[in-house]
């Protein structure tokens, strides 16, 4: 039988419990959550445009720049995972419906 979100919380304060997250689950779940494709498919647009444009070095930085960003949110997923079910009850449950989140 699973844990209520209370019953979580206190547990994994008090370490009487692992949290073994999914990494790419993870990563999935926070770009989904964050709409990270809708948000960086016109900032590459813009990037390419740019570089079209003969503003390459803007272009470029831009580009970069956004695949930056992506990794930096995908890198934190597991992080931004385990604080959000420690605080949301309904993105806990949600977490562990998907299997991002398994407690041992």
């Amino acid at each position: 039988m699973p844990m209520t979100h209370q019953e979580f919380v206190s547990a994994y304060r008090e370490g009487r419990v692992r949290v073994r997250l999914d990494r790419k689950a993870a990563a999935r779940l926070v770009s989904r959550r964050l709409l990270l494709p809708l948000v960086l498919l016109p900032v590459f647009g813009l990037a390419v445009a740019l570089a079209l444009a003969g503003a390459w070095i803007w272009g470029a930085a831009i580009f970069i720049a956004a695949l930056a960003f992506r990794a930096a949110v995908r890198a934190s997923g597991p992080g931004l995972v385990l604080s959000r079910s420690l605080d949301d009850p309904a993105f806990y449950r949600d977490a562990l419906a998907a299997g991002v989140l398994v407690l041992e």
